[in-house]
This record gives C-alpha cells, structure tokens and sequence, in this order.
C-alpha cells in the first residue's frame, strides 16, 4: 500500500482530462482548480480501502478521481458562500474569475464527477451511485445547517458537531465506502470502514477550526482566522461561550454580530478570549475523542494487520497536518 503511489495515479488522471477548449471561462477555472493539488486526502484514502479489502486498485482510480471532483466541487461553492478570499494559498475561482463563473464552472465540475464514476464494474454501480449521491446531498444538508447558524444565538455544542459530521466526515466515511465496495468487501467491513472514516472526518474538522484560529497564513494556506472574520459558530466559539461570565459572553456575542471594520483586530480579541477561557485544550480533547473512537473502529476490521497499521498511520498523519 503506497500512498505516494496512490497519490501519482490519481494526479496522471487529472492532468490528461480532456477538457474542451470553448467556453474557456468555463474549463479555465475546473482546471485551475483541480491542478491546486492539496494532498488528495479524500481519493488516495478511497484506494487505500479498495487494498485493504483485497481488491484491484486499477478498478478504484476513475471513482476515486470522481471524489476529488465532488470535493473540488464543493470547495469552489463553499468559497462563494463564505466570501473566501485563499483556497490552497491561492486567489479562490470567484476571487480570480467571477461569482457566476464559479457557480457554472462548479456545476459542470459536478457533471463531470459522474462521468468517472460510472467507468467502473456495471454490477456495483449502483451501490457506488448511491454512496456518491449520500455524500452529495449529506454535505449539502450541512452546509445548509452551518448557514442556519450564521442567524441564531442558541446553536448547541451537539448540533455543531452534527452540522461538521454531516459537511465533512461523511464525506470521509464516503470514500472509504466506495474504495470497500469496489474493492468487493463484505457489509459488515463497509460498515466498520465508514465508521473509521466518519469518526476521523469530524476529528479532522475540528482540527481544521484549531488551525483555521491558532494557525499561519503559510502553515495552513489561507488567512488565519477566517472563521472568525466570517462569524463562525465553530466548537471554539461555542465552548468559549458556555465557559465564559456573563461580561466576557457579551463581550464575545457582540464580536460575531457585528459588521467588520478592521478584521485583524477582531480576530486579535476573539483569539484573547479563546486563550483566557484555554478553548484550544478542550477542542483538542474532543478532537482526540474521535480519532481513538476511529481507531477502534478500524481494530474491528478484518484485513491483514499490516495495511490496518498503513490506515492507522493515515490517521496519524492526517491530525498531524500542518494544511
């Protein structure tokens, strides 16, 4: 199992697309985005639970490529919504193009996602149509629910972290599915696979609230404290609000209401909040929660232990990441 090599089929696809000259500024933009490689976390894992089960990696690369899609996808929609100005320390598609571009380029991208999904055995396509689609329309209800957050002042801890299950970690837990059940395991192991990759998604997603806080510009490849400028109630903000006094809780709740005049001020206030109420170690805590309760469910699988032990180094290196 060798993640460099999963990582150097997946980019050869993507650098042979065959994308169509006209309307240059719609294939412009799906080509600038795919080529912004990131570390392809999300295709390279799908491989990675095809050879765990003991299929044939040469029939998980056109699915796992079409994940890549799905996200990319995502990311470029998501970038519109928050007002994002980086994406990967570069100018995001709206940013460099236009709103409406980046909504069409985004589309097509998803069209073609489906296009490489279907170039796979005709007898699991279904089940693969119905992961990728579960997938599709769970993010959607989480990026939904995180824009229903932006106008309420009574969002819980637990409904945060379903909004971050749902936006993130099944996209995980997806992916390794696709890679398990084109790789021909049994139910029981899809199972187990998605709990893994669930449970390690949402580690991964308050990890990236820690970064997106605590992180540089250069470490963590957009502005820090993004989620801050955008008034995020991310698992910091709430943590600090159900630690704080009544003084510092206003204090906090006026800074997320309030129009921005000079964004790195406010983040300098949120982050003195964030220190003195000591939110990190606790964010940290739970953080760590899920990725020992995704540990136990990847020591339930039954595969040979030492590509278990490459999927536990995955983990490692995953929370672990400096972007």
């Amino acid at each position: 199992m060798n993640l460099k090599r999963y990582q150097e089929q997946i980019e050869n696809v993507i650098a042979t697309i065959p994308y169509p000259a006209q309307p240059a500024e719609l294939y412009e933009p799906i080509s600038y985005t795919l080529s912004n490689a990131g570390k392809r976390l999300r295709p390279v894992i799908s491989m990675m639970a095809c050879d765990l089960v003991d299929g044939d990696c040469a029939d998980a690369i056109h699915p796992a490529v079409s994940l890549e899609m799905l996200h990319n996808f995502t990311l470029i929609h998501d970038d519109i919504m928050d007002q994002a100005p980086l994406r990967r320390g570069r100018e995001t598609v709206y940013r460099k193009w236009n709103p409406n571009i980046a909504i069409l380029s985004g589309d097509t991208l998803f069209a073609m996602a489906y296009d490489y999904l279907i170039r796979t055995d005709p007898k699991i396509l279904p089940q693969l149509l119905h992961a990728f689609n579960r997938i599709a329309i769970q993010v959607c209800e989480g990026q939904q629910m995180d824009m229903n957050f932006e106008t309420r002042n009574d969002v819980s801890i637990d409904e945060y972290i379903e909004m971050i299950r749902l936006k993130t970690a099944v996209f995980f837990g997806g992916c390794i599915q696709i890679g398990a059940i084109t790789g021909g395991a049994e139910k029981s192991q899809i199972d187990l696979l998605y709990d893994y990759g669930e449970k390690l998604g949402i580690a991964f997603q308050l990890q990236d609230d820690i970064l997106d806080a605590f992180g540089s510009e250069k470490e963590i490849g957009k502005k820090q404290g993004g989620d801050i400028v955008a008034n995020k109630k991310t698992f910091l903000y709430l943590k600090a609000l159900a630690l704080a006094d009544e003084e510092t809780g206003l204090k906090l709740r006026k800074l997320f209401s309030e129009p921005v005049e000079d964004e790195d001020r406010k983040i300098f206030k949120a982050l003195q909040i964030f220190d003195k109420l000591g939110v990190r170690r606790h964010a940290e805590a739970v953080m760590e929660q899920y990725y020992q309760a995704a540990m136990q469910s990847l020591d339930k699988v039954k595969a040979d232990p030492a590509k278990k032990e490459i999927f536990r180094e995955f983990g490692v290196r995953l929370m672990k990441r400096d972007r």
